[in-house]
């Protein structure tokens, strides 16, 4: 039998989380930790709320996901996030030894991949770009709002 829950399901999650942070008035980035077909995690920025430069939609994820789980390590988990995390975030992902990586759209100006690419577990897969279209019209569209 064939799973419904796919990349593009669980990047769909990540975009509801996204659009609550874009409602809040934060930068509409959102981020969801599954294991096997299910949700463990789901967060979305929250920096100014908490009023904390860490509160990163994957950093509140993987906080959220290791409670769960009882642990610091994420070895079974798949991370989806609607946009490329940053440096802070990829050592994150990398220290908690997140094993696939799947985002929508890049970050061309932040994104680990320009700055930090060995952030990451050495053995960690990513997947990038998917709903790339829908996540990066969503922060061109809150930023284009903002400078109004």
């Amino acid at each position: 039998m064939i799973s419904p829950f796919d990349d593009t399901y669980f990047m769909r999650k990540a975009l509801d989380e996204a659009r609550d942070a874009y409602e809040e008035g934060e930068i509409p980035v959102g981020a969801v930790v599954v294991c096997g077909d299910r949700i463990i995690a789901r967060a979305h920025n929250q920096t100014e709320r908490l009023n904390d430069v860490t509160a990163h939609a994957e950093m509140l994820a993987i906080t959220a996901a290791a409670g769960v789980l009882g642990g610091k390590y994420l070895t079974g988990c798949t991370l989806y996030v609607t946009v490329e995390p940053c440096t802070m975030c990829a050592g994150a992902i990398g220290w908690a030894q997140v094993p696939t990586v799947v985002f929508g759209a890049r970050d061309e100006k932040r994104g680990f991949t320009r700055y930090a690419p060995g952030a990451l577990h050495p053995k960690a897969v990513v997947k990038q770009g998917i709903l790339e279209e829908e996540c990066a019209g969503l922060m061109k569209d809150f930023f284009a709002r903002r400078r109004k």
